[in-house]
């Protein structure tokens, strides 16, 4: 076990060590070759995306196996938006400093047409399988895309594999277990039943941990093994719920410490690039440590770069690429521009923790207890049974995005049988997530997470220049009003089913 956790360790640190530089070096890559998409268009992609939800072609829902560009939206956003969005804030803060939210932002913005590029080209490169559902990711434009250019087809099929396989065993981890045990963790303690927590099972597992495993374990299987509809239409209702509640919460708490904003928005650009001394004396602080903690976190909570929510976007029922990228943007911006600026806002306004020391308050850690010490400091002990039902539906809807994107990297390996028994496997692992004692398996799955984004990356800095032209194409068409052909899948056939739609709905 040993020699695991120190293999582990050592991969992980050399993936979201210099595979973070990747990471941020596509975002410029992207950002660059759109021309600034996600600002010169900023009107554009708002009025396409957040400004178009009452749209019946956008929101209402489809017939067939595909899904609305909303329930994508929302599908991606339940995986996107979990432990980290609160947690995970709170350690970068602990850990980086106030300063560590600039990189946070910095990194997102870039993310933004990283993510942009996943989507368009998922988009691109989808085919249907035998179900006539809509299957798209990573997987397809390794192979269908980089595995076209010379002497490249061998390298895009074996990337494309790797891929699929990173991701199942991310989904088990990161997707489910870990997970689980946040919302079980967080839960029992917040509200505490001592008929079901006096019962210890074995270590500091008690029946109320069964009890919630159980009960996760049915909706999980309910939800999960009825298919991407039944995700997507849970996703939809619950998704905008679960952020707008999390967000007026967090603006009750921030309003309530006015007085500390400005301080904290000071602290944030002041510590970004100087690392105040005092931090540095109580944490051993340097300035890159700040920039990795930022920028580390805010991929592992908008997953920018990672190649996992295009997964879901592809099942949408968008004719245009950019269009489905551009809510890629918008899911960016949403996830973390403003649920983990929220947080880190909550953290910083409330005093759990001292801005100008770093010095946490009594009984709290670099955790999700952050932000619950905030939330008690205002509405008392309703705040912190307030995040443990945050972390609750942020963390069960990451498992449901998770196994849709599990269920896509088993079904490109196995086809659409072997699906079946991987959503079996899936469920009857949230029980394991209940019960667990020890961190290693959500540790290793973290390190296949981030391993997902170095073929990811790869495919998506090859095909760069075709995410440019696809970009052309569509600004030339829809903003500068030229007509041309539209670029809309890689594949004639897909391309002409896709054109005859658009006439059909008068869009050509």
């Amino acid at each position: 076990m040993d020699f695991l956790e120190n293999l582990n360790t050592a991969i992980n640190n050399f993936v979201w060590g210099y595979g973070l530089y990747l990471l941020l070096g596509v975002g410029v890559l992207m950002t660059i070759v759109t021309k600034v998409f996600q600002v010169t268009h900023v009107g554009h992609w708002f009025s396409q995306t957040i400004g178009s939800i009452g749209k019946k072609h956008v929101s209402g829902h489809t017939k067939g196996k595909s899904i609305s560009q909303f329930q994508a939206l929302c599908t991606a956003l339940a995986a996107t938006i979990g432990v980290g969005n609160i947690a995970g804030v709170a350690a970068a803060i602990a850990g980086g400093g106030p300063g560590a939210v600039f990189w946070m932002w910095l990194a997102a913005f870039f993310g933004m047409m990283t993510n942009y590029s996943e989507n368009v080209l998922g988009i691109y490169y989808r085919r249907k399988n035998e179900d006539g559902e809509w299957s798209g990711g990573a997987m397809y434009y390794l192979r269908d895309g980089l595995g076209k250019f010379k002497g490249c087809k061998g390298i895009g099929t074996v990337l494309a594999a790797l891929f699929a396989v990173f991701c199942i065993l991310a989904s088990f981890g990161i997707g489910n277990m870990g997970q689980v045990n946040k919302i079980v963790v967080n839960f029992t303690s917040a509200f505490n039943l001592p008929a079901l927590s006096g019962h210890v099972l074995y270590g500091n597992i008690t029946l109320y941990h069964l009890v919630i495993g159980i009960l996760l374990v049915i909706l999980g299987g309910v939800i999960i093994i009825g298919g991407l509809k039944r995700i997507a239409n849970f996703a939809e209702k619950v998704v905008p719920f679960m952020v707008v509640l999390f967000v007026l919460g967090s603006l009750i708490v921030i309003i309530k410490n006015a007085a500390h904003i400005g301080p904290a928005f000071v602290a944030i650009f002041k510590s970004a690039f100087t690392g105040k001394a005092a931090w540095g004396g109580v944490t051993g602080l340097a300035v890159k440590q700040i920039v990795v903690q930022g920028c580390k976190r805010g991929v592992f909570s908008n997953e920018a770069g990672l190649g996992s929510s295009v997964m879901v976007h592809s099942n949408s029922n968008v004719k245009e690429p950019v269009k489905q990228g551009m809510w890629g943007i918008f899911e960016v911006f949403a996830d973390t521009w403003i649920v983990c600026t929220m947080t880190a806002l909550v953290i910083l306004t409330s005093g759990v923790i001292d801005i100008n020391t770093g010095i946490l308050a009594a009984g709290t850690a670099g955790d999700a207890t952050l932000v619950a010490k905030a939330f008690h400091s205002v509405f008392g002990g309703i705040g912190e049974k307030f995040i443990a039902l945050a972390i609750l539906l942020f963390a069960f809807t990451t498992v449901l995005g998770w196994s849709h994107y599990g269920s896509k990297a088993v079904e490109y390996l196995g086809g659409k049988k072997a699906v079946k028994v991987y959503k079996v496997i899936f469920v009857l692992m949230i029980m394991s997530g209940a019960l667990l004692t020890s961190s290693l398996a959500w540790d290793i799955s973290d390190t296949f997470n981030g391993l997902m984004m170095v073929p990811n990356l790869i495919g998506v800095i090859a095909l760069s220049g075709l995410v440019m032209k696809i970009t052309k194409n569509y600004v030339d068409r829809k903003i500068k009003g030229k007509k041309i052909e539209p670029m809309l899948s890689a594949f004639p056939d897909i391309q002409a089913e896709q054109i005859k739609r658009m006439e059909e709905d008068g869009e050509l």
